[in-house]
């Protein structure tokens, strides 16, 4: 036997278990996954060379022995792992002819749930696999973890706590772990909160638990998926999971794994990879098992998101308020079958933390696997802010000036950020894209103008205010000559233009361009001021409080204020509505809803999927019954009409001890049918 082959078993297999403790016990890991899972194959490697495997080898166990005070217990059916792979055509080999469930991998830390008579008796955590911890004191302060089901046998359900990718970018504000340092990731802080000895601090973290097994229970149900469908009703939230019904191509296990990485990405769940197992309980018990992991599924994991590139330039545009924002264009690389060549670098202060300049060596990625982002400087040493910036506007060549306000970085601490800006107001680029708010969908919905054409007529000196644009008649004859137009073309404009007149309260106050006036605020401001556009001014002018409404805080209330005070914004407002019909709000439907209802005059949010109402249909159901539709649950709130899928408004709502109503409460209460 080579001796040097087993020296270096014994040390990778030391190092290994050295690695699982701080993950799973100490729940601060020293590398990532992708280096875990290199060194892992790496010891199975060694392990296949020499014939030998160690009696705590990481290969023949899961996770690592507790070692907290929290009492034990054992497994009777061991919580083992499954088997990795990197590629989709190992998955379609393990496929095969069967039929199988292709699920999210969601990053957490698992827990096994048992029920007697209907009553949770015990929760635990899969520690080594065999033995585990009990964490039942704290699954009152877990969302999605029923304390009582209707289901009189015994039922044995196994599933992840997590925490959600928004609610982790606030929770690390404030939180740091045993250490004292902040928490890399969300998974580490879901794992410490479950194994807290104190529920009440457990219930500040914002858990939640989906189930994605059924371990004992349910029997006359033969399927994974039909188990799974069968907890909806008892209160759980199952893991997201989707079925073949044939053999799948390569492309389409493919296009299965992005449509499930997507989903997580919009749900806002956390995932590191994707499982796939036989969906046929009774093939599933006949694949058997190793130590380490069962052999009926195999876990996709998904690649190092790093990929490292060169940076080639900095852009930078100014956009309509002025700030002038820098954009990384780097050689392309190919991030999860796209090509990806540009990244927004956000403001001066993310430049000057990586040290960014043109031609180093750079770490891309695309966060929630979505967005391009440049994660890492690999040539650091010589920067220069002021070799990187421009000292004139790139497009009107006016004197640039860095802007300083008090903001948090990446892990939460208080700092300065810094931004670049132009103030020259008629910077061409500037009101360009002022232009562009203004006919946009949301505001005038001005279809035809797109930015080229905006940019054309405003060069030709046709458009130089928003008043322009209803005047474009008198260049009719000039216009039907560009190239692009004609009698035609000019016609379907005209026509968008002569129907924008035509529009409604919140439109014209998010065209006017008021900085964090969008679409919620604009129908908050709307039924205060009863639709009226004079109304909403005289109380600007008149010193109304703005932070008595619903969302309103200090700055956005000076927001409306400054804006007011700027008198070519005030000539504008007053100008252009003379061009204008503004519509009435409508009158609430009375046949439908209950004058009566106890919800008139409150604030109501609304979060997760409520069946069969789109969110713009809900918030117009609540304005009919007399309420503001708020976006974000705060002390103001009255009530929180929580639907499927629900997300951190759920926990502030339980936070600030604000009632929280089914969808189903809520329209009995309305009386709506």
């Amino acid at each position: 036997m080579d001796q040097n082959l087993l020296t270096k078993q014994r040390e990778l297999n030391d190092r290994l278990n050295r690695y699982r403790n701080e993950y799973y016990n100490l729940n601060s890991p020293s590398v990532s996954d992708a280096v875990y899972d290199r060194l892992f194959e790496e010891l199975q490697e060694l392990e296949s060379a020499t014939g030998v495997q160690m009696s705590n080898s990481p290969t023949n166990t899961v996770g690592y022995p507790a070692v907290s005070k929290l009492e034990k217990t054992n497994h009777s059916i061991p919580l083992l792992s499954l088997d990795k792979v990197k590629n989709a055509e190992d998955l379609c080999r393990f496929m095969g002819e069967h039929q199988v469930m292709f699920m999210l991998k969601l990053d957490g830390l698992t827990i096994k749930l048992t029920y007697e008579g209907g009553k949770l008796v015990e929760a635990a955590t899969r520690g080594d696999g065999d033995v585990g911890e009990i964490v039942t004191h704290n699954t009152r302060a877990i969302g999605g973890i029923p304390e009582n089901i209707q289901y009189e046998d015994r039922l044995v359900v196994t599933g992840e706590a997590f925490i959600r990718p928004s609610d982790f970018e606030q929770l690390k504000i404030t939180l740091v772990d045993s250490d004292g340092k902040p928490y890399k990731n969300g998974r580490n802080l879901a794992a410490g909160s479950v194994r807290l000895f104190d529920a009440g601090t457990c219930l500040g973290r914002r858990l939640m638990f989906m189930p994605f097994n059924v371990l004992e229970g349910m029997e006359e149900l033969p399927r994974k998926s039909e188990r799974l469908k069968a907890l909806r009703p008892l209160g759980f939230l199952p893991c997201k999971y989707m079925v073949t019904k044939r053999p799948l191509t390569q492309k389409e296990t493919e296009d299965g794994i992005r449509q499930l990485k997507e989903y997580a990405a919009d749900a806002d769940i956390p995932i590191d990879g994707i499982v796939i197992t036989y969906n046929d309980i009774a093939l599933s018990k006949s694949c058997g098992r190793t130590g380490h992991h069962y052999k009926d599924g195999l876990a996709f994991k998904f690649e190092d998101d790093l990929f490292q590139t060169k940076l080639q330039t900095i852009e930078w545009t100014p956009g309509r308020t002025g700030e002038i924002a820098p954009v990384a264009v780097f050689e392309p690389v190919e991030i999860d079958g796209c090509e990806v060549s540009r990244a927004s670098l956000h403001n001066l202060s993310f430049i000057e933390d990586l040290e960014l300049a043109p031609g180093c060596r750079i770490l891309v990625s695309k966060r929630n696997m979505i967005i391009p982002h440049v994660e890492e400087n690999l040539d650091r040493g010589n920067f220069s802010m002021d070799a990187v910036i421009p000292h004139q506007c790139p497009c009107c060549g006016e004197p640039t000036r860095i802007h300083e306000t008090s903001g948090r970085g990446e892990n939460g601490e208080e700092r300065v950020i810094k931004t670049l800006f132009c103030d020259n107001a008629a910077c061409e680029t500037r009101r360009l894209k002022q232009f562009v708010h203004f006919v946009s969908k949301k505001a005038m919905n001005i279809e035809g103008l797109s930015e080229g054409t905006l940019e054309k007529l405003i060069g030709r000196g046709w458009i130089h205010s928003y008043l322009d644009i209803y005047r474009l008649d008198q260049h009719r004859n000039e216009i039907i000559r560009m190239d692009g137009f004609g009698e035609k073309s000019w016609q379907r404009l005209w026509d968008a233009i002569q129907q924008s007149r035509s529009t409604t309260f919140e439109r014209y106050v998010i065209a006017m361009d008021i900085p964090m006036v969008g679409n919620t605020a604009s129908k908050v401001l709307c039924r205060e001021f009863h639709g009226s556009l004079d109304e909403f001014r005289d109380a600007v002018y008149g010193g109304y409080d703005f932070r008595q409404l619903p969302d309103f805080g200090e700055t956005l209330h000076n927001n409306i204020q400054e804006w007011f005070n700027e008198e070519e914004n005030f000539c504008i407002w007053e100008e252009l509505q003379v061009m204008m019909n503004i519509q009435k709000p409508a009158e609430a439907d009375n046949q439908t809803v209950n004058q009566d209802n106890p919800f008139s005059g409150t604030t109501i949010v609304v979060t997760g999927k409520v069946e069969p109402y789109t969110r713009d249909e809900m918030n117009s159901l609540i304005a009919s019954l007399g309420a503001v539709a708020g976006s974000s649950v705060t002390r103001k709130t009255d009530y929180l009409v929580c639907g499927e899928k629900a997300g951190s408004k759920l926990s502030k709502a339980r936070e600030l001890g604000i009632p929280v109503l089914t969808p189903e409460e809520f329209f009995r209460m309305a009386g709506v049918a």
